[in-house]
């Protein structure tokens, strides 16, 4: 009779034990979204060791050629304008009147550079859920969102983007509506991906036509 007592009661001690252990519940990950997606895709996790990044922005239509060259510092916010007549320089955090004409077309320089990121960095904006759809130029089913820009804020509100990306999700087209217009303002498209520290960057975007190109030259990253 004593050893079954005794056997009782270590049999207790051990259920207590195992009711006092506090379970590790694992917060389910939340999903990413698919501007997310397309962020990663071209490599944003790295863009944190990024120090500083220059380029040439150029334009050729027809006989023309135009180009801008920039080196940015994203910690600092610091921006050197590079022309054939003169450099100016300035720090976005402390923009007056005179750099903001220049910082307008930084802005839109870096954004063709960097449009994968601005999905996530960029506040204000509205995405649609994903389809699949022919694209305008290739003609080729690929997956298509919309990405829209709120009214307010930003040098150029109320845009609308429509982004056409493959099943890795890299952007293969896009086309730009200025105010959210539903003629399209310009219709091109991404090519020329190179890696730069794993970060993706397409360098050349084309016009149907063929008499219009965007492209880049002179790209350099350099890490902390």
């Amino acid at each position: 009779m004593k050893n079954i007592s005794l056997f009782i009661g270590i049999l207790f001690l051990c259920s207590s034990c195992k009711s006092d252990k506090k379970e590790t519940v694992l917060e389910p990950e939340t999903p990413l979204t698919t501007a997310e997606k397309i962020a990663h895709a071209y490599g944003i996790d790295h863009w944190s060791k990024v120090q500083e990044i220059a380029f040439t922005f150029n334009v050729d239509k027809d006989s023309t050629h135009f180009e801008r060259s920039w080196i940015w510092q994203p910690k600092t916010n610091l921006v050197t304008h590079i022309s054939t007549n003169d450099t100016i320089q300035y720090n976005r955090t402390k923009l007056d009147s005179i750099a903001i004409a220049t910082d307008k077309a930084f802005i839109n320089d870096k954004y063709w550079l960097l449009a994968p990121f601005n999905l996530v960095w960029d506040e204000g904006t509205n995405f649609s859920e994903p389809v699949k759809e022919m694209s305008p130029i290739s003609k080729k089913t690929l997956n298509k969102i919309t990405l829209t820009y709120s009214n307010e804020g930003g040098y150029t509100p109320g845009d609308a983007y429509d982004l056409y990306y493959n099943n890795n999700y890299l952007i293969e087209e896009w086309v730009y509506r200025k105010a959210n217009a539903k003629v399209p303002t310009l219709i091109t498209t991404w090519e020329n991906n190179k890696n730069f520290h794993n970060l993706i960057i397409s360098l050349n975007h084309a016009k149907e036509d063929n008499n219009w190109e965007l492209f880049f030259t002179n790209v350099s990253i350099k890490l902390e």
